[in-house]
């Protein structure tokens, strides 16, 4: 859905399973990071992942609850976006492991904007503790 609706895939990390970060008390997390080429601006990025999100029947639960879907926009280029919906890079991207690790897989070297320190240095100075490891999928 994100290829027809927002743009060529260009690269994704592996799926990693994840504890949950701030509600501890439900299942863990699938998580990846892909890099998208778009055309969007980023007003439209955010409006298309919402649209994909409600399409696949994400449903509003409380804060860090269990959902089946959650697309979040951690970065668009090399640009800082400061608006009410929709903050780039994603505010809390240095505080969690399960966007670290898919992260540095696809990007080690990178410097986030705002930022002084690479993916890779980010991630050993997290202090997440919530364990992040390769999803082996069930045959």
């Amino acid at each position: 859905m994100i290829q027809k609706h927002i743009g060529k895939v260009l690269q994704q990390s592996m799926l990693y399973e994840t504890e949950p970060w701030g509600l501890a008390d439900q299942e863990d997390f699938i998580n990846q990071t892909i890099i998208v080429e778009s055309n969007l601006t980023a007003d439209q990025l955010i409006t298309k992942t919402k649209a994909i999100e409600e399409e696949i029947g994400r449903e509003k639960t409380e804060k860090w609850g269990p959902r089946n879907i959650d697309i979040d926009i951690l970065l668009y280029g090399n640009k800082k976006v400061e608006k009410k919906d929709l903050i780039i890079p994603h505010p809390k991207i240095t505080e969690r492991n399960f966007v670290l690790i898919p992260l540095m897989e696809l990007l080690p070297d990178l410097i986030l904007p705002g930022f002084e320190n690479s993916v890779e240095e980010l991630y050993e100075q997290c202090q997440d503790s919530c364990e992040v490891r390769i999803y082996e999928q069930e045959n």
